[in-house]
């Protein structure tokens, strides 16, 4: 598909792996492994601030529910250029998919250690401890087949890295049945994720709980996946010194202006529709998270809306930007904001669940950079596509 849209074949960048981001990455990693040894020897009472009011803080809420949203740039990608034929958008494909694999791999490691008895976290595999009607066990389960897929996915780049092209050969005639399974799980296990809200009833605030919840979740997944595309092509553009590929980033913020487009229309229309608009003016924490969530959603669609700013590299950015912290909110605001489980009980995360949480943002970069440093990974310069070329 590359060859015939003559893209620079994807070619590792080189250059040395310890530098001082690197090295306070690593250590922000490191510190987060300590607090975790903790908390697997005496508990999670020991090191978070749960209890038995709000029993899902921020490792569950941000490293899985936002984080596998933020991981959804592999999959917004992939629906583009095999799905929608956009053969076009190739190139981006493999750091896109390299920063989902991250995401999600992390978001599944998340899970256990927010898991009470994390020892008996294999329950889920096991056949007679399914429950196939549980929301929760089809997400837990969708999510690790998701990660699987990705890495099944991702391995050319090792294979080409290793020169074992008939194998990549192989891989390539059954890739097709990777790639559908690819695009199936996240649309399941995005929509189940706002599908757990639906079943807290009341206990959600009206300007958050909606029947089309389930639809909210896959609609923004998808918008913060082209989203991360973007804010991740601009750093890795200004931090490795590379040319930006706007006119791929102008044509896919196109695409996420109608997709920001629909999600606000049907969001503000079933607001109405249940009769939950006043609440956005009733004084409180959650009407001003509510305004805070949608002024992020407005802003970007706002910016995109002008052609010139699409070609922009520095609006794209800040479009990006308002668009992953407005999903970041909408996450957040949904699962403890708006969420009051009874008089008495409160929760806000501790230092030491904020620190694991930037130990596994550290991690996923860190992994990024010595990947796409020793990976055909980015699409290469004209120098380097022809040095992998020959390869």
């Amino acid at each position: 598909m590359s060859a015939s849209h003559n893209h620079p074949a994807p070619a590792p960048l080189g250059g040395s792996l310890w530098t001082p981001t690197t090295m306070i990455l690593a250590a922000l990693v490191a510190i987060a492994g300590v607090i975790l040894l903790v908390r697997f020897l005496f508990g999670l009472g020991a090191v978070t601030n749960i209890n038995d009011g709000y029993t899902w803080g921020i490792w569950v809420v941000y490293d899985v529910v936002i984080g596998s949203a933020f991981a959804c740039g592999g999959y917004s990608v992939a629906l583009l250029v095999y799905i929608f034929n956009k053969g076009e958008y190739h190139p981006m494909v493999r750091p896109a998919l390299l920063a989902s694999l991250f995401g999600y791999t992390l978001a599944g490691a998340g899970v256990i250690f927010d898991l009470g008895r994390y020892w008996n976290f294999w329950h889920i595999f096991w056949p007679g401890y399914a429950q196939p009607n549980s929301v929760m066990f089809e997400v837990a389960v969708c999510i690790t087949a998701y990660i699987v897929v990705m890495w099944i996915e991702f391995s050319p780049a090792f294979l080409d890295k290793l020169g074992m092209k008939d194998v990549k050969k192989k891989l390539n005639k059954l890739l097709f049945v990777i790639i559908a399974l690819g695009t199936l799980l996240p649309s399941m296990h995005q929509s189940s994720l706002g599908s757990l809200l639906v079943v807290y009833g009341y206990q959600i605030n009206p300007l958050w709980q909606s029947l089309l919840l389930p639809l909210f979740y896959l609609m923004t997944a998808l918008a913060i996946g082209f989203a991360v595309v973007i804010f991740e092509a601009c750093l890795s553009s200004s931090g490795f010194k590379r040319p930006l590929e706007m006119h791929l980033l102008g044509k896919l913020s196109k695409v996420m202006l109608w997709m920001l487009a629909a999600y606000l229309a049907l969001r503000f229309v079933d607001l109405a529709v249940r009769g939950a608009l006043g609440n956005m003016f009733v004084p409180g924490i959650e009407a001003l998270m509510f305004w805070i969530e949608n002024a992020l959603f407005i802003a970007p669609l706002v910016i995109l809306a002008n052609a010139q700013s699409r070609r922009n590299p520095a609006k794209l950015f800040i479009a990006a930007s308002c668009l992953m912290l407005a999903g970041f909110l909408l996450r957040i605001d949904s699962y403890l904001v708006g969420y009051e489980t009874g008089p008495g009980w409160h929760y806000f995360p501790s230092v030491s669940e904020i620190m694991v949480s930037i130990g596994m943002i550290a991690a996923e970069v860190l992994g990024y950079i010595a990947l796409v440093r020793y990976l055909p990974i980015l699409p290469g310069t004209n120098e380097t596509s022809a040095v992998a070329a020959n390869k």
